[in-house]
């Protein structure tokens, strides 16, 4: 049956309260329906995503996300855009979490006018029913004009890949329920879709396929956020006056600091049904050459040569390896003109000094501290796979051995690929 929740009187007993949000500078204490780790969107992310969206004009009326989960991304967009939300859940112990940390948000952040808050409203029931929400809605005197919808739909737990079938609510079914709702613009409806970062370069095809069977010539940019750790973190598409007019990809990077702001890149290629993939070049290194590793969600949002051709390197460079955690490129200038916020984009980069041909191991260890002293490192840093119960004790045989002699140079370890080839590094 469906039912309004109001943020403003819902209880929270019986839910679990979780540790404070790290990425959130008020270090917000969520609510959550169940005791495991949550699924929910930081904070920061949030934020940020939310503060992209100021920019965009919306119309009057309400941001509607039909499967608001906990409700922290919506509550961003309320307390950024200065608009009352409404949030639909079908489960209903997630659907008071999502009230109650409205609420928290709302008072933590000092909002002072109430009235964002008494006309904001969760309810319990299907997302996908617009036409049975609207009436609900407007029996309870609540405006119904959606200026934005917002949708994260589930998707399986643990798996790798899985289908837009998969996915619940299902993309159509919202589509459908929704399509007479929404305050639609010449350039198609305002909806942000929050999807797995999983999907493949088909399905997102699919998705705009999709997209156009509704709404016909729409904007769309596809957004790829990442909190670093080698991960894209979000995956999502803007469609309509809230997409860049003829820019099909934009990528943010989100700062470890959640005082700072976050690096934004807009461009690229549209979705290609065969995405253009960068070129490897398996040659030798030479002592001398510089080398970088370049942040992997750039690489995998499709912008990472447009990012380097900004640095005015040129083409005087070459991929070594662009899959995995450790994209690399060689190059012969040093990466000294960085503009100021991306130097996150790179996860280090330095000279290379020596190349040794033997595999790390612990009986191979000590042969490499006598290659790092003659170079006058003083700290070095493994940056390679190794098995995992390897790798720490190999870097504390770094650690003990290096900080017992005199070097000055910080430096990095970085294995060549398909190759039992080591490159020492001083960082630049």
């Amino acid at each position: 049956m469906t039912q309004i929740l109001e943020p403003l009187s819902t209880s929270s007993d019986g839910l679990f309260e979780h540790n404070p949000d790290k990425t959130a500078v008020e270090k917000f204490r969520f609510f959550h329906a169940d005791e495991g780790k949550p699924l929910a969107t930081p904070w920061q992310v949030a934020l940020s995503r939310a503060l992209i969206l100021r920019r965009y004009k919306l119309s009057q009326g309400i941001i509607l996300d039909p499967a608001c989960g906990s409700g922290i991304q919506i509550a961003a967009y309320s307390e950024i855009l200065g608009r009352p939300i409404v949030g639909v859940e079908l489960n209903p112990e997630r659907a008071r979490a999502s009230a109650v940390n409205f609420r928290t948000i709302f008072t933590e952040r000092g909002a002072t006018s109430i009235e964002r808050l008494k006309n904001s409203k969760i309810i319990v029931g299907d997302g996908t029913k617009g036409d049975e929400i609207i009436k609900l809605l407007s029996e309870n005197n609540v405006d119904s004009k959606v200026a934005l919808l917002h949708l994260d739909p589930a998707r399986p737990r643990n798996s790798r890949e899985h289908s837009l079938s998969e996915m619940a609510p299902k993309l159509d079914q919202v589509f459908a329920g929704w399509q007479d709702h929404l305050l639609t613009t010449s350039n198609g409806p305002p909806i942000l879709l929050d999807l797995s970062p999983r999907i493949s370069n088909e399905q997102m095809l699919e998705v705009e396929a999709l997209v156009e069977q509704f709404w016909p010539n729409s904007n769309k940019t596809w957004t790829w956020t990442s909190r670093g750790r080698g991960r894209v973190d979000r995956l999502a598409l803007w469609i309509g006056p809230i997409a860049e007019p003829g820019i099909s990809r934009r990528f943010v990077r989100i700062p470890p600091d959640p005082k700072q702001p976050p690096f934004e890149m807009l461009g690229g290629q549209p979705l290609q049904t065969e995405p253009e993939q960068l070129t490897v070049n398996d040659k030798v290194p030479k002592r001398g050459d510089f080398v970088s590793i370049i942040d992997s969600a750039l690489v995998e949002s499709g912008m990472a040569e447009d990012w380097l051709e900004s640095l005015n390197i040129g083409q005087e460079y070459e991929w070594s390896s662009t899959a995995g955690r450790r994209p690399t490129i060689y190059h012969s200038k040093s990466l000294n003109n960085i503009p100021h916020g991306s130097e996150i984009l790179v996860q280090c980069t330095g000279k290379i000094v020596d190349l040794i041909h033997d595999d790390l191991t612990m009986e191979t260890v000590d042969s490499f501290v006598e290659i790092c002293l003659a170079n006058d490192v003083k700290k070095l840093t493994i940056r390679a796979s190794l098995a995992p119960d390897l790798h720490p004790k190999l870097q504390g045989s770094f650690d003990r051995q290096l900080a017992k002699r005199h070097g000055s140079r910080d430096a990095f370890l970085l294995k060549r690929p398909n190759h039992a080839t080591f490159l020492l590094c001083i960082t630049s």
